[in-house]
């Protein structure tokens, strides 16, 4: 199977652009999907070529939409996808015009020049006045949203770059990363945000850019319309500047750093309200594939180590060969789980997703029982059980339900510890699996190890999960360290690493 190459055919540039070459391209736009966790095989980038070598590239809607069919194995990994496939298929890909109209004015050759024109003193006179250019670029943006028009709005996201997104020489300067394009100037010149009355005065004017629909319209067209437009045209500036950058330094090199990472890699730490908005809705698609594959592991260890005494006895009816291996049945128990978490604000989230993660495999365990703490430990168990039709509040409910304050609101491990151990130890015996779940970060107070070493000498395993990377541990305020020489401490930053530890810590 064959992919078609670029029309007017060519090979990858020595200049870190994007290949020309479409094979190459695909290539690379798989390596970098990779780079991202998106798990593609071979048939699934062999697919790919089939679907490039039937669409080819006249319409790019089609290519993506049939590239992610034939790549992508879960909604979640969609906004990886989009933002590496606008760097390796940008806009015009397949109309070499449309490519050059995009890049801009080609530079002059300063060997064609008039003399005086390369003074650098000596004033452009063919130069636009960049108030005159900016205010040009906004009146016809605001046409373009009032329209909806998203081909123009794409366009104007070029000549925006193009215009204002330029920091450095772009270039030639030979300084490491002392050139390129910025999203974040031009939309800072721009100010797209501050068009919304502009846009409601040309449709109240009737001059949407089609000759379409007047006052009436624009007294039912909702500003956050508008504003939803507005976001669009930054994500295309955003596309832009990103595009223009892969083609001075590399398109997977911009790739690997410039796309934001799928949801299920973003750290805990790190997220932001929309994010782990994202992060609670994978919880019941991860744990159905956790008991997917939990079950997988259940049937392939099902028949146990071979018996040699029923082997051997069942030989003696084929004179000594063991034609029919006898095994041992495995009845493997289902674990008891006690789940201590540190609900602070500092750690709120991978606590709120873990919780909500193991309540939604709640049938893999005989029992669960659910302790917060920030620095007063209260069993959350029922709170837990009721909180699957708001899982956004139930940090919250936690926080001003379960008293698990006292006269300060920061943490405090050793209290946490000390006061499970005092009047929930009951809950932890031999078959229990017991998980801490929070940074570890003290304020400088006791530790309370004591605390832990018995709660580890009742347990079966302790396990502590820390959203920190382990070369933070130690540093400021962290008591990790302390707490490692005591139980086994693990790091789950993003929700893979935590889906990952879960299946681990399962009974097979």
């Amino acid at each position: 199977m064959t992919v078609p190459a670029r029309p007017g055919g060519g090979t990858a540039t020595d200049t870190g652009g994007p290949p020309a070459d479409l094979a190459a391209r695909l290539t690379g736009f798989v390596r970098a999907l990779r780079t991202h966790g998106l798990r593609i095989g071979p048939a699934e980038t062999v697919d790919a070529a089939a679907v490039l070598e039937v669409l080819g590239l006249a319409d790019r809607a089609q290519v993506r939409a049939g590239l992610a069919a034939a790549l992508l194995r879960s909604e979640g990994q969609r906004g990886v996808f989009d933002a590496a496939f606008d760097l390796f298929f940008p806009l015009g890909i397949g109309d070499p015009e449309a490519v050059r109209r995009a890049a801009g004015p080609v530079e002059p050759d300063p060997a064609t020049l008039d003399p005086a024109v390369l003074d650098p003193t000596a004033p452009d006179p063919t130069a636009p006045d960049p108030a005159a250019l900016r205010e040009d670029l906004r009146a016809r943006l605001a046409a373009a949203l009032a329209a909806d028009d998203r081909a123009a709005q794409a366009r104007l996201a070029g000549e925006a770059v193009a215009a204002f997104g330029r920091y450095g020489t772009a270039g030639g300067s030979g300084r490491p990363g002392g050139d390129g394009w910025s999203a974040y100037q031009t939309l800072g010149r721009l100010a797209p945000e501050t068009l919304l009355a502009r846009v409601l005065a040309v449709l109240r004017a009737g001059t949407d850019g089609r000759g379409g629909p007047g006052p009436d319209l624009a007294d039912q067209l909702l500003p956050d319309e508008i504003r939803r437009r507005i976001q669009g045209f930054r994500a295309m500036v955003a596309t832009e500047a990103r595009r223009r950058a892969a083609e001075l330094r590399g398109t997977e090199h911009v790739a690997e750093r410039a796309v934001a990472p799928s949801v299920d890699r973003i750290d805990f730490l790190a997220a932001g309200r929309d994010q782990l908005a994202e992060l609670r809705r994978t919880v019941h698609p991860l744990a159905r594939k956790l008991a997917t594959r939990l079950a997988a592991r259940r049937r392939r260890a099902a028949r146990g180590h071979i018996d040699l005494r029923r082997t051997l006895r069942r030989s003696l009816s084929t004179g000594g060969v063991p034609l029919r291996p006898a095994h041992r049945l495995r009845r493997p128990a289902r674990p008891e789980l006690v789940l201590l978490c540190d609900v602070s604000g500092s750690v709120a989230g991978f606590s709120d997703f873990t919780l909500l993660l193991v309540q939604a495999m709640r049938d893999q365990f005989s029992r669960i029982r659910v302790f917060a703490f920030v620095n007063r430990t209260a069993e959350v168990t029922d709170l837990l059980t009721r909180g699957g039709s708001d899982p956004a509040g139930l940090a919250r409910r936690i926080l001003t339900e379960a008293g698990v304050t006292g006269h300060h609101g920061n943490s405090d491990y050793g209290s946490a510890l000390g006061g499970f151990a005092d009047r929930h130890l009951d809950a932890v015996g031999p078959r229990t699996s017991v998980l801490i779940l929070g940074d570890a970060r003290n304020n400088h107070r006791d530790p309370g190890l004591p605390a832990l070493h018995r709660i580890a000498a009742r347990a079966r395993r302790v396990y502590w999960l820390n959203p920190e990377q382990p070369g933070l541990w130690g540093t400021g305020d962290s008591a990790a360290p302390a707490y490692a020489r005591v139980v086994e401490m693990h790091c789950c930053r993003n929700a893979r690493r935590l889906g990952e530890f879960i299946a681990r810590i399962l009974p097979v």
